[in-house]
């Protein structure tokens, strides 16, 4: 498995309990959907290529000026563009994001684990919070890390995909040459299905990127959600709250199944059930459970990765877990 989500499969998304993607677990909210509707009249035209609406609503939602943030079609859009503006080695240290290398391979870019040292070219990638361990790294240890890497030629490239559920580590506010940050609004707003994410980079940087996207990069959706999203901070605030209890709440109940549950600062938790869980994750699956194997980042079959979700959705999975796990 190498990305969560796989809802299709049967045809009827809705009947599954989806563990395996780290979304927000009540859907999108009301005003997204509202936003939706009012999108609607502009399909006839195309939108624009300049973005403004949407820039200017990122630009007010991360506190950049406009000219440091460029709007794109999905966190993956973002990790994208920025590994295709060099041409050097990627680093990546593992366990993390599989589509870093795999991204990296499309611009022929060799991708390494990170030995400390690189050259002019270069490119670091770091996931933080890190996926799959959800271990935030502090805003002084990457601008050391960033430092060492200017110094050498390299660029550090920081994928802030699920950074609204802390974002005190976010390093948006350190933008400078050498720093890109990509990010992504659909864990926090539940729009996996609408692609919207953002660069966040100097102007100079930010202009360069453009260069590269093609015709239109936003459609009308993406455009009126992320035109509206300074009016709805608020409540976005109050969903990393909600996601913060609910986690600390799963993680109990699986501990008192025998996991270990990792410290996680994101919508989901690593969970190492000390053994063989491929039986358990199939067994599920006939249930109408999905959960998230760690075998693509690397880690042994014991580990999975699983997403905060509502309390009677981990309730259900903690019961059928008992009986799969023989726990009771």
């Amino acid at each position: 498995m190498r990305h969560g989500g796989s809802v299709w499969n049967t045809g009827n998304p809705y009947a599954w309990i989806d563990f395996s993607a780290n979304l927000r677990p009540d859907g999108p909210p009301l005003w997204v959907e509202n936003a939706i509707h009012d999108a609607q009249k502009n399909l006839r035209f195309y939108p624009d290529s300049d973005m403004k609406r949407a820039r200017r609503g990122l630009a007010r939602l991360l506190d950049l000026p406009e000219a440091c943030v460029l709007p794109v079609a999905g966190g993956i859009a973002a990790i994208d563009l920025a590994l295709s503006s060099s041409t050097g080695r990627v680093f990546i240290q593992p366990p993390t994001f599989s589509e870093y290398a795999r991204r990296a391979a499309v611009y022929g870019r060799p991708c390494e684990t990170w030995s400390g040292k690189c050259r002019k070219g270069d490119t670091l990638v770091i996931c933080n919070p890190n996926n799959p361990t959800g271990e935030a790294r502090t805003q002084s240890e990457l601008l050391s890390l960033q430092d060492s890497l200017a110094a050498d030629g390299g660029a550090l490239l920081i994928d802030e995909a699920f950074i609204e559920y802390c974002p005190e580590y976010s390093m948006r506010s350190y933008i400078r040459p050498g720093l890109i940050i990509a990010g992504s609004l659909s864990k926090i707003l539940g729009t996996p299905g609408i692609r919207l994410g953002y660069i966040c980079a100097d102007p100079e940087t930010v202009l360069l990127l453009w260069r590269r996207l093609f015709p239109w990069p936003l459609d009308a959706f993406a455009t009126e959600i992320a035109a509206q999203l300074p009016e709805h901070m608020d409540e976005i605030r109050t969903d990393a709250k909600l996601n913060t209890a609910r986690r600390s709440a799963f993680a109990k109940q699986l501990t008192k199944l025998g996991a270990e549950v990792f410290p996680s600062e994101s919508n989901f938790q690593l969970v190492d059930f000390h053994r063989d869980m491929i039986a358990a994750a199939d067994l599920l699956r006939s249930r109408g459970i999905l959960v998230r194997s760690c075998s693509s980042f690397g880690l042994p079959d014991s580990y999975w990765r699983l997403a905060v979700r509502t309390e009677a959705d981990y309730t259900r999975l903690i019961n059928e877990l008992e009986e799969i796990l023989h726990v009771r």
